[in-house]
């Protein structure tokens, strides 16, 4: 039988609520969307783009046991009446913290802050009973709802958190109280709200206020920022502080890294101890993501060759970096899909995978970039000066999607053919007709450029008249 999460009288006694018709219900999961609620699940109305309280028939009709809901009068079924259910689905995330004995660890940061939750999700799983947030459920609500969600008897947690504006991690990480807060590297993404990269650090440092007295506060040893990071942790609760990154020196670091098509190799010294490590992961990049998952993983108590060991095992999520070998009408080429989301430094990070990519058959190499949102007025210099990273990949066609790509066109030298799409749309289309055997495509940008569906088009094989339909 799968773990009681709660009970009707643990979400009454957490959330002050009120019970209505059945309080003897027993809920095994929550949910804020019938569309993936699964029965025996408790259903939160939230609101945002709909009110939930529109669905909370079709959620007792899939199986909910129960409904947090802010009005009686929104469908059948048992209901716990709260004045705000956000401040409820918060309310059972701060008793789920209570009842646990979970280690919990916390993480953001400007770039791969989801692959390093990843990893570290896997590492915990290797050790024991592990709970971690879904996807990029990192916001006010993705949050509380990943830890309202956390099984009683879990033994180690990751929670990711990020941020748009100012104080918004702050709310995430005094509702998780973390043992461990990590920022994995300080870049550009979210300049244009913050005006600043010292805002962006201070922003991010938030982290470390919602540390457990004693806890451990890991930081990137080689940013720019690392000082700021640093005096930020030490007026907190923080008991100790960890430095990691490739720097000689840093508690962590890692002395050693090779990247290839089929994976990547190091060694870490870990507090003075050298352990070697291999990742299915490629990219230079993943040299800082492995140092800041040893450093959690011995924060949160273990060995490091128990690290090494689960990383060897961890597959790159869709979207994030995985690469694929995919048949097409003229033959095979290799997809570097890492469409997630994007910011100048991973964008710099995701092209040199590309440069590590050989082609095959005497193929090209093609970059699809769509592109960054929300870097404020520096936002066409920012894209033109990522021609260099271009030029450095040795990419032969760039298919480039979106208004401020416009700047990276304008700004590539003459050798390298650029295909301006004005959306992927049009983008899927364009690149449809540069494909040849043996091709390697790299395909990155914002969420919002779309670029992820042109990953999907030939993953599915639509961009060539194949595959399913829209």
């Amino acid at each position: 039988m799968t773990e009681p999460l709660w009970t009707a009288r643990e979400a009454l006694a957490a959330t002050g609520g009120l019970l209505t018709d059945s309080k003897d219900w027993v809920a095994e999961g929550v949910s804020i969307d019938t569309r993936t609620l699964k029965p025996n699940d408790l259903f939160v109305v939230l609101k945002d783009q709909r009110d939930g309280h529109d669905f909370v028939p079709d959620a007792m009709a899939r199986g909910a046991v129960a409904a947090v809901v802010e009005r009686g009068d929104c469908g059948p079924g048992p209901h716990l009446l709260v004045s705000d259910a956000l401040d409820g689905l918060r309310a059972l995330a701060r008793a789920s913290r209570e009842r646990s004995k979970a280690i919990r660890v916390a993480v953001t940061g400007s770039v791969g802050k989801t692959s390093v939750k990843e990893a570290l999700a896997a590492v915990f799983r290797s050790v024991g009973k592990a709970h971690w947030s879904e996807k990029s459920y990192n916001n006010h609500w993705g949050v509380p709802l990943t830890l309202a969600r956390m099984p009683r008897s879990t033994g180690r947690a990751v929670f990711e958190m990020g941020m748009n504006h100012a104080g918004e991690i702050r709310d995430l990480t005094t509702l998780v109280r973390p043992h461990v807060a990590l920022i994995t590297r300080i870049g550009p993404a979210h300049l244009e709200n913050l005006g600043s990269m010292e805002a962006i650090a201070d922003a991010k440092s938030e982290i470390y206020e919602g540390l457990l007295p004693d806890g451990v506060a890991i930081y990137p040893a080689d940013d720019a920022f690392a000082s700021r990071l640093a005096s930020h942790a030490k007026e907190t609760a923080a008991g100790f502080l960890l430095d990691f990154g490739v720097t000689p020196g840093a508690a962590i670091s890692v002395t050693g890294f090779e990247s290839g098509p089929g994976g990547s190799t190091g060694q870490v010294s870990v507090l003075g101890k050298t352990v070697p490590f291999a990742l299915r992961a490629v990219g230079d990049h993943w040299a800082w993501n492995a140092a800041a998952i040893f450093a959690a993983g011995i924060a949160s108590g273990i060995d490091a060759e128990q690290v090494a060991d689960a990383l060897a095992e961890v597959e790159p999520e869709a979207g994030r970096g995985r690469a694929a070998k995919i048949a097409f009408p003229d033959g095979e080429f290799t997809l570097l899909d890492d469409s997630y989301n994007a910011n100048p430094v991973s964008m710099r990070a995701g092209l040199s995978v590309l440069a590590a990519t050989a082609p095959d058959r005497g193929g090209k190499r093609i970059a699809v970039l769509g592109e960054m949102l929300e870097l404020g007025p520096d936002a066409p210099a920012l894209h033109a000066d990522l021609a260099d990273a271009v030029r450095a990949a040795g990419v032969s066609t760039a298919v480039l999607c979106g208004k401020l790509m416009k700047h990276l066109q304008d700004a590539l030298p003459a050798g390298i053919e650029t295909i301006y799409a004005l959306d992927a749309e049009a983008g899927v289309g364009a690149l449809a007709e540069q494909l040849g055997d043996g091709d390697v495509v790299f395909i990155k940008g914002s969420n919002a450029s779309g670029v992820h569906r042109i990953a999907r088009a030939l993953t599915e094989g639509r961009a060539f008249g194949g595959g399913k339909d829209r």
